[in-house]
């Protein structure tokens, strides 16, 4: 019984359940893991280890429920995107790494769902002036421009899919491919865009 009345709950309803019930808390983060993987992409691809972010992410969320007020006026997943974002963006930072420079000071490869009540919601506070934010903005959008010139199809279809946070098998039965293909087209990925990383950071 307890289970059915989990599973048809609300995001909202989980959250308020979550310190009386662990199972509430299974039940969004099972919700969530594709988010968290759609969040974290980005900083994989530029060379950041996949189970460190996704752990800063998980990180993320489970400050998302300790914090979450619904008389914010934002739902739980827009809450919960930003939460997760700000974790994975605080990490990347203090790795310092200069070729992560143009993911942590601006825009990811990615946008997280938000919804209609999101204007709610604040970004925690960037040490950058609007002039140095919309530079980053368009040192992104170059470096996204050049990145989609050197893949091919099946490479820009595959990060496509990716950055959508489906798994390589997923992946592969959308494009008929095996994953292994898959696993091999990302790698290619990685390496074209950490050669175009230094060239942006430089021009």
């Amino acid at each position: 019984m307890m289970s059915e009345c989990i599973s048809s709950a609300t995001d909202e309803q989980l959250c308020a359940m979550c310190e009386q019930s662990s199972q509430a808390l299974e039940e969004l983060v099972r919700r969530y893991q594709k988010l968290v993987r759609v969040c974290a992409r980005p900083y994989f691809l530029a060379g950041a280890e996949a189970d460190d972010l996704m752990q800063e992410g998980m990180l993320g969320l489970l400050r998302a429920v300790a914090l979450y007020d619904p008389a914010r006026e934002a739902s739980f997943r827009t809450f919960a995107a930003v939460c997760i974002r700000s974790r994975l963006v605080s990490a990347v930072r203090a790795a310092g790494a200069p070729r992560h420079k143009l993911l942590n000071e601006s825009v990811p490869l990615c946008t997280f769902p938000m919804d209609a009540s999101s204007h709610a919601v604040r970004f925690p506070p960037v040490e950058q002036s609007p002039e140095e934010l919309l530079i980053d903005q368009e040192e992104f959008a170059e470096l996204r421009s050049r990145l989609q010139e050197a893949l091919s199809g099946l490479e820009n279809r595959v990060l496509e899919l990716y950055m959508e946070g489906l798994s390589y098998g997923e992946i592969g039965r959308t494009l008929n491919k095996s994953a292994k293909a898959v696993d091999n087209a990302v790698q290619r990925i990685r390496r074209k865009l950490a050669r175009l990383i230094p060239q942006a950071i430089t021009a």
